[in-house]
């Protein structure tokens, strides 16, 4: 008789190694795509630290099943390594979801892949308008160019601001940043005095600012990419004396990412910004998201990529929930369509047409609050959809 027993053992050990091989195969697992090294590496660093804060808070585990992230280096802005990155986690990896995308060419390379594997794509970062339009299968968490480009444009034409001059990077987000300002301000009245395109990783805006000045115009609109060049344009708008020629910077609130404060300096105090999130909101979801954010990393502050890291989990999680447990790309955008939840910038939901994020957007001015730079808001734009989808 032990012979047989001994087979039924062996059956029932590998029933139940088969059992834990089914198990682990329901983990859900999300494959980011981040710039880890490079110019841009602050970018991805900021949004896995807003990933981490999340999962510490609501667990790995979401609608039984469990959480793994692989995150792949896209290098910067660099669409084929992108791309290339994405391939291997849908092939190798068989991912559930594609997640992370801080830039907007890196997020164009990926989209026709995520439509073709028919995986959820969730942008965190990337701005650019158009980035949802690219699969059916991508939902936007974190903003779009014209969102703070409108806010702030009609900020200025509603407060005493008669003309303008547009100084953008030569890129996507720089292109919808400058269409957007125009459009509203010159709707509303304003008037556009000059413009100009730099190259996108410049770090010597001397001649693009003497244009400016020489212009004389009330306020001088810009966008270009957080980072080294933010700060060497704001330091050259202070160093040529823009700022005593009363012109009034101001611009979406990636100027004054509260990553670079430290770097600026007082180079950019006063400056003018319309943005969806700031360290210093007032509520208590941002207290506390502030504060788990610096005991993690207190090294670091929390911004904006941080917070659409966050809420990009949050989504995911929500979504699991809602579909228990079903990642497929159309059970998880049907799901993603019209939530809504209160997340540390405020109120926000995803709109149900466009996939894109909808939120508030806070008029702020960059002061020194307890020997800190901070970007306190002063007026709100309450529940801003993507202008540019909406005039289409």
């Amino acid at each position: 008789m032990r012979p047989i027993k001994t087979a039924i053992r062996a059956t029932l050990v590998a029933a139940a190694l088969a059992s834990a091989g089914l198990a682990q195969a329901k983990d859900l697992t999300i494959g980011l795509v981040l710039s880890v090294s490079g110019p841009f590496a602050a970018y991805g660093k900021q949004i896995k630290h807003g990933i981490d804060v999340y999962m510490a808070e609501h667990g790995d585990t979401v609608a039984g099943r469990k959480v793994k992230l692989i995150v792949k280096d896209d290098t910067g802005m660099a669409p084929q390594v992108a791309k290339r990155a994405a391939q291997e986690l849908l092939v190798n990896d068989k991912v559930d979801i594609l997640a992370g995308f801080d830039l907007t060419p890196n997020a164009f390379s990926v989209a026709p892949l995520a439509t073709q594997a028919k995986v959820p794509m969730i942008v965190m970062n990337a701005a650019t308008s158009s980035i949802t339009e690219k699969s059916p299968y991508i939902v936007r968490v974190s903003m779009t160019l014209p969102q703070g480009s409108w806010a702030m444009a009609k900020w200025a034409a509603e407060n005493n601001i008669k003309s303008a001059y547009t100084l953008v990077a030569d890129y996507g987000p720089g292109h919808d940043a400058e269409t957007q300002f125009k459009k509203t301000f010159t709707e509303l009245g304003g008037k556009i005095v000059g413009e100009v395109r730099t190259p996108v990783n410049t770090a010597d805006y001397a001649a693009y600012l003497e244009r400016v000045k020489d212009a004389k115009p009330d306020a001088m609109f810009t966008f270009v990419p957080p980072g080294s060049s933010m700060v060497a344009l704001m330091k050259g708008f202070r160093e040529l004396g823009l700022d005593k020629a009363g012109i009034q910077a101001i611009g979406p609130g990636d100027l004054t990412d509260e990553n670079e404060l430290a770097a600026m300096g007082n180079s950019a105090l006063g400056l003018i910004t319309a943005f969806h999130y700031s360290q210093a909101h007032d509520s208590a979801e941002n207290k506390a998201y502030v504060a788990a954010y610096k005991k993690a990393f207190p090294k670091d502050r929390p911004n904006f990529m941080s917070v659409g890291g966050y809420d990009g989990m949050h989504l995911i999680y929500q979504v699991l929930e809602k579909t228990k447990g079903d990642a497929t790309g159309e059970a998880f955008v049907a799901a993603a369509k019209g939530m809504q939840w209160m997340s540390p910038r405020g109120p926000v939901q995803i709109d149900a047409e466009t996939r894109d994020v909808v939120q508030n957007e806070y008029i702020r001015k960059l002061e020194e609050v307890g020997g800190e730079l901070q970007n306190v808001e002063f007026a709100t734009l309450q529940a801003v959809k993507d202008p540019g989808k909406v005039a289409k």
